[in-house]
């Protein structure tokens, strides 16, 4: 459950999530004072979160030591369509085999599923040198 409230301050709207205090607002170019994520920024976030921790729990599953993960996510629209570039790099991962079903995992995980009639979501996954200095 979220709870959101907007006070005084133009833009600004704090908001409760499963217990937990955030605060959203616009950049001072658009008028808002800058003091926390706009709302594209928590899509984003959210989105990235999903990501990240359904291929954790894949990994974990696998039993997959060493495994390590992080994503960088843009916004951008054009002609009135919205589109999100999301770069996903792993490493600790076996072998080829495994990148392959991350890579089909990751079209897949909840909050992409829900976004995608929305917005066009481009990923790119792709495998940084682990421990062993392999790269994929």
């Amino acid at each position: 459950m979220v709870h959101a409230t907007q006070g005084a301050t133009p833009y600004r709207v704090d908001i409760v999530a499963a217990g937990h205090a955030l605060i959203a607002d616009e950049p001072s170019e658009n008028g808002g004072g800058n003091v926390g994520p706009g709302p594209f920024d928590l899509v984003l976030s959210g989105l990235s979160a999903c990501t990240l921790i359904t291929l954790r729990m894949y990994a974990e599953r696998k039993g997959w030591a060493g495994f390590d993960i992080s994503g960088k996510l843009r916004h951008r629209m054009e002609h009135k369509t919205h589109f999100i570039d999301r770069e996903v790099e792993v490493s600790g991962v076996p072998d080829a085999a495994g990148l392959e079903r991350l890579r089909d995992i990751v079209e897949r995980t909840p909050v992409t599923l829900a976004l995608k009639p929305g917005f066009t979501i481009s990923t790119v996954l792709r495998q940084t040198a682990n421990a062993a200095g392999a790269q994929t």
